[in-house]
């Protein structure tokens, strides 16, 4: 379409008909802010899953009778430091009993001293004889205090259920995936609020005691608590912006109207998302914020021009028009460059990813129309001061030293050295990319700060106790009746060993562990009768009294997990744990058993990681296919695509070594952030370009052709990259550690992305063009 004819349908469609436009916008916007105030909170375990990968396979396969990852564990301590008192028990009784009403509760797989599938077996002269850790009998009188004392012993408790030093016990629950009461998914806020109740009721209830709560619901529910002062960061952003915006344009309109326009858009996002079926994951709430974020950096590209044109002497509508004529088309490509870069995370494979990335496109989406359309209406009925053009002439020469030091890097002495620089860096920055950690590299939950409470009371319960939500289950499968048969049992028992040796393993536990305990109680547990019986009628009695609710067989005992605690979940833990398993795969083969990663939560979290891990690539040449596939349409030109796209890939090398440095992996709340730092830094590029370009093709030199452009452009760009870092720097003053990891990485992408469009774009423009 050539630039008249876009002048021409600019004019008949929006400005002829702005007051029509207005409505337009007005009525649909109360219309999405009706749908926006229905949006609900909408968190899952199974969206932070990559459910397509190997490991989920067998997780899926195997959770209904050993359970899943999502578990949660709370622990009650006794400040005395002993558990073996009446009113510790009567506070883990009714512990107990409060989580056993939590609704997503699954009771089979419920664990207390209190619970009937916590039993104990010991040897007598009449053989074996057994019964519940907590006996019908207890009345809380010191004679059967020390009865459970005995029991949790035979039992082999200690370290799992009970605490190495006997200050604390713990009550362990699956949650499943759909509440059976309401038949939805679980409400895992839900769930975490009511495990917050608990703790509040027993600690009031019991001076003495203090709880500790863990697990995937607690930890979400932490993270959505956070989340809420997401709103109070809005509100930040939004006085800051507001004041830069009015200082930067000397006028009360130019201010609030590109923030009208980018509220509108996040209205209109918040509606659609409610529209479309969608809710707000607590890990994605930041998305909004990210849309007026980058609604206002458009919006300050048009008010730029607006300015422009009334100090040049055009009246309110006449300096709108052509704001738009002239933005309409860099605008919409950037926009459209914003919105595939973001639908390119539809790609990796795990569903809280997929969402942000609907979520994101949907923002950018409505933007398009609200600052290309809705804001240059708006515009063309604002009112200027008399001394407006004044203010404006002023700024222009002030700014005008600037310009022409930027202006410098055009030519080709300093261009060169520039581009040397740039090797540098990108050199450098390299060096630490390549060594950026895929996952977790701290212990504790990541999305949240390490002194948080939740990570408080995880490091409780690594401390106090040998196993803890860090747990892997590789899952052997076998034939029925497996577990009476010598030789599977043996070669599990071996593997178990294997594993158990790795440095990274706090312990491991089995269906052999347990038998071989059971096995020396035949004789008055001597040690050395502690192995595995070889003939089948012994190692079937050592089993006999163990149900499959223990979790460490299934119903015709095909199935065993080996349980492996590991001291921590960072990435070269799990990489380690798994990279032990497959070695073992590859070089111990048994016929009938086969050793499958992977359960329980450091499970999910190793095929997180590797899901991660694989679509990082692929995603990052997606986004740049996208951008380069855009450029091309729009300057038809190959040098022009180069000088727009190379200073981005640098920045994003640089930004995967600032990971390095800064010890943050990449995860599932991290990958994005390439995506959207390259989605939204092409911007500036696109923006500069597109006027630089007419220069050049015009005969101007390209130092000319830059300066002439900072002149238009150059303080919209630079004041752009400015509040864009400055909206999301106060991040870094979030609760939740994820979120302050975001705002580093895009306060960075953001400065260093717009510094490349302004010193290393004109320094190749300078090499690839001549004139």
């Amino acid at each position: 379409m050539s630039q008249t004819r876009l002048e021409a349908n600019i004019d008949k469609f929006i400005f002829c008909r702005s007051k029509l436009v207005l409505w337009v916008f007005g009525i649909l916007t109360l219309v999405m802010l009706g749908f926006a105030s229905q949006i609900k909170v909408d968190a899952s375990f199974e969206k932070n899953i990559p459910l397509e990968h190997e490991y989920m396979k067998t997780y899926i396969k195997h959770q209904e009778h050993f359970g899943g990852a999502n578990r949660i564990l709370v622990v009650l301590e006794d400040k005395s430091g002993d558990i073996f008192n009446k009113e510790y028990f009567d506070a883990l009784a009714e512990a107990t009993a409060l989580v056993s009403t939590i609704n997503s509760v699954s009771e089979p797989l419920m664990s207390s001293l209190f619970t009937p599938n916590t039993r104990f077996v010991e040897a007598v002269e009449d053989g074996m004889v057994g019964g519940p850790v907590i006996p019908e009998s207890y009345d809380g009188s010191e004679k059967e205090l020390q009865l459970v004392r005995s029991n949790i012993l035979k039992a082999g408790l200690v370290g799992r259920m009970v605490a190495n030093n006997f200050a604390s016990s713990m009550v362990s629950s699956q949650l499943l995936s759909i509440d059976p009461t309401t038949k939805q998914k679980t409400d895992l806020v839900g769930v975490a609020d009511r495990l917050e109740e608990i703790r509040e009721e027993i600690e009031a209830k019991y001076p003495q005691i203090d709880v500790h709560i863990i697990g995937f619901a607690k930890m979400i529910g932490d993270v959505s608590n956070g989340a809420k002062q997401v709103v109070a960061f809005f509100g930040l952003a939004l006085v800051i912006t507001a004041i830069l915006v009015y200082l930067y344009s000397h006028s009360v309109s130019l201010t609030i109207l590109p923030l009208i326009c980018s509220i509108t858009a996040v209205i209109w996002q918040l509606g659609l998302l409610t529209i479309f079926g969608f809710g707000i994951d607590p890990m994605s709430i930041l998305v909004p914020f990210l849309v007026f974020a980058i609604g206002v950096s458009h919006g300050v590209q048009m008010i730029n021009a607006v300015g422009k044109n009334v100090a040049s002497g055009a009246n309110s509508r006449e300096a709108a028009f052509g704001a738009c004529c002239r933005l309409f088309v860099p605008g919409m490509i950037a926009l459209l460059s914003d919105t595939i870069g973001f639908l390119t995370l539809l790609f990796i494979k795990i569903d809280i990813i997929k969402e942000l990335a609907i979520t994101a496109s949907l923002g950018v989406a409505v933007i398009i129309l609200t600052n290309l359309i809705l804001l240059p209406v708006l515009l063309s009925y604002a009112k200027f001061p008399d001394n407006f053009a004044a203010k404006v002439e002023e700024s222009n020469k002030k700014q005008a030293v600037l310009w022409r030091f930027f202006s410098g890097f055009a030519e080709r002495r300093t261009a060169t050295k520039t581009v040397l620089a740039a090797l540098v860096v990108v050199t450098v920055g390299f060096f630490f990319a390549k060594n950026m950690k895929v996952g977790d590299l701290h212990e504790g939950a990541p999305a949240l700060r390490q002194d948080s409470v939740y990570n408080m009371d995880t490091k409780f319960v690594t401390d106090n106790f040998s196993i803890g939500t860090d747990l892997i289950s590789i899952i052997a499968e076998t034939k029925p009746e497996a577990c009476t048969e010598f030789s599977i049992m043996n070669a599990i028992d071996k593997f178990q060993w294997h594993l158990e040796n790795l440095d990274g393993v706090q312990s491991a536990i089995s269906l052999t562990t347990v038998s071989k305990i059971l096995n020396a109680g035949f004789y008055e547990g001597a040690l050395q009768w502690r192995i595995l019986p070889q003939e089948q009628a012994t190692l079937a009695q050592s089993i006999r009294y163990l149900e499959t609710s223990s979790g460490l067989f299934n119903n015709d005992c095909s199935v065993m997990p080996v349980l492996v605690f590991t001291k921590d979940h960072k990435a070269e833990t799990i990489e380690q744990v798994v990279a032990a398993v497959k070695d073992y795969n590859a070089k111990v083969k048994h016929e009938d058993i086969e050793f499958k990663l992977a359960t329980g939560p450091v499970g999910v979290m190793a095929a997180t990681n590797e899901a991660v891990s694989a679509a990082q690539i692929p995603m990052l040449i997606w986004v740049y296919l996208a951008v380069i596939l855009l450029c091309l349409i729009s300057f038809r030109s190959i040098r022009s695509t180069i000088c727009i796209v190379v200073p981005l890939a640098i920045v994003s090398v640089m930004a995967q070594g600032l990971m390095t440095i800064l010890d943050i992996g990449l995860t599932v709340a991290t990958l994005p952030v390439v995506a959207l730092g390259v989605g939204i830094g092409v911007d500036y590029g696109i923006y500069i370009f597109s006027r630089m370009i007419v220069f050049i093709r015009a005969g101007e030199s390209i130092s000319e052709a830059f300066l002439k452009t900072l002149h238009l452009t150059g303080n919209a760009v630079f004041f752009t990259g400015l509040t864009l870092a400055i909206g999301v720097s106060t991040w870094l003053m979030s609760a939740l550690q994820f979120q302050a990891d975001m705002g580093i990485l895009l306060t960075f992408m953001f400065l260093f992305n717009m510094l490349g469009a302004v010193i290393l774009l004109p320094a190749l423009a300078a090499f690839l063009y001549r004139r």
